[in-house]
């Protein structure tokens, strides 16, 4: 624990953060990738070319630095930081190499604040943290290395198929080289995929949601294929990838997984956010809970639904699940129309949950969420303003350590 003194040092400290701004964290990863460029290798460039990287950073910071004296108050962050850490196969040794251009940061930028007090009590409450960080994460390579299936590190496992879902998004089916099994993942959560494009200077390792049922053969992984400025390095790089090729893979990872299964269920998704949803719905459909179950997406476009065919087939198994789709440039004006036999209403323009409010399980259903922040943002506001309490709301968030 920290002393009062210690805490207090910390907080006064906050003032400094915030007028610097992001300028510390800029500062800190251009210092540490010139000392220590190996870095590199486990850091996501594209993350530090648009800026989230330092931002996430600077949040976290500050939000230390502010809850310094009640860190339950981050438990949540801090566990979806360790499994991010544990997919990314972040070690003990990183953190005194974080740690100590952290505190080299705070010197160079704000040298006369920086006086030894304040050194002393910023490593004492970095620490701190690293020792929290390391024992929730020494955990979880335990518990996964333990698992049937299990292991610990990279293990290279082999693209035994691939299978177009929509315009942008194909499957990739992973087995392990080895023949092995492999641990039974929480649905919702994620793979580490560790590769080397030919025009990327380092690896790269990104996280994919899983897109099925656990399995103790192998994984699917659905992978939508960035077009935008800068493009995806490694989508584009999966996507140009034949059968048989290999690919390095750290166990599954994540704390955003099918948790209530006692109440109604309403999984809602926008874009790719549906990966992690259709592991959660294959899921449900193979215990056929005798519970209501509400599938909702929204995407630009047919050509841009994916797992469209698959919905419908589910839709047939399961007698307790409904599906909304909203198109969003499919029309003018928005449109509504049901199939009566497959349970599925087809929608055009935003998704508008008040229109069906009369279906939703506002007082007792569990709400996931996953799609683009904005999206997310939309739909939690929606369902606030419906009535569902902050607690019935789950959902993963993209990109580093954001949140609504």
């Amino acid at each position: 624990m920290l002393s009062e003194n210690t805490v207090k040092i910390v907080k006064s400290t906050i003032p400094l953060l915030v007028n610097a701004g992001t300028g510390v964290t800029e500062h800190f990863y251009n210092r540490m990738f010139t000392h220590n460029p190996e870095l590199k290798n486990i850091f996501n460039m594209g993350n530090q070319a648009t800026g989230k990287q330092p931002f996430a950073l600077f949040n976290a910071l500050a939000a230390y630095a502010q809850h310094i004296d009640n860190l339950e108050v981050l438990t949540s962050a801090l566990s979806r930081i360790n499994h991010k850490h544990t997919s990314l196969n972040i070690l003990p040794e990183h953190y005194p190499i974080v740690g100590h251009h952290l505190i080299e940061t705070l010197r160079e930028l704000v040298p006369d604040a920086f006086t030894p007090d304040v050194e002393e009590a910023w490593t004492q409450a970095y620490n701190l943290l690293a020792d929290l960080c390391i024992t929730q994460e020494q955990g979880l390579y335990q518990q996964k290395s333990n698992s049937k299936g299990g292991w610990s590190g990279e293990r290279l496992f082999i693209i035994t198929n691939k299978s177009v879902e929509s315009e942008l998004v194909t499957s990739f089916t992973l087995m392990p080289k080895d023949g092995g099994e492999v641990i039974e993942h929480l649905p919702g959560q994620y793979l580490g995929i560790k590769v080397k494009p030919e025009e990327a200077d380092y690896t790269e390792i990104r996280q994919y949601s899983i897109s099925d049922k656990a399995r103790r053969d192998g994984y699917r992984i659905s992978v939508k294929k960035e077009l935008n400025n800068p493009k995806g390095i490694v989508s584009n790089f999966l996507h140009s990838l034949p059968q048989g090729a290999e690919i390095a893979v750290y166990p599954p990872s994540g704390d955003f997984y099918l948790a209530h299964v006692d109440n109604p269920v309403v999984l809602i998704s926008a874009g790719i956010g549906l990966t992690p949803m259709m592991s959660m719905l294959e899921t449900l459909v193979e215990r056929q809970l005798p519970i209501p179950v509400h599938y909702l997406h929204a995407c630009e476009n047919q050509e841009q639904h994916s797992f469209a065919n698959r919905v419908e087939t589910l839709l047939g198994e399961y007698k307790s699940l409904n599906a909304h789709t909203w198109y969003h440039k499919t029309a003018e004006q928005p449109f509504s129309i049901i199939d009566e036999q497959t349970r599925h209403q087809l929608h055009g323009g935003l998704m508008e949950l008040s229109e069906i409010k009369r279906e939703l399980p506002i007082e007792k259903g569990h709400f996931y969420l996953c799609g683009p922040n904005a999206f997310m943002s939309f739909i939690k506001q929606q369902l606030l303003l419906l009535g569902v309490k902050q607690t019935q709301i789950h959902y993963e968030v993209f990109g580093p350590h954001e949140d609504l």
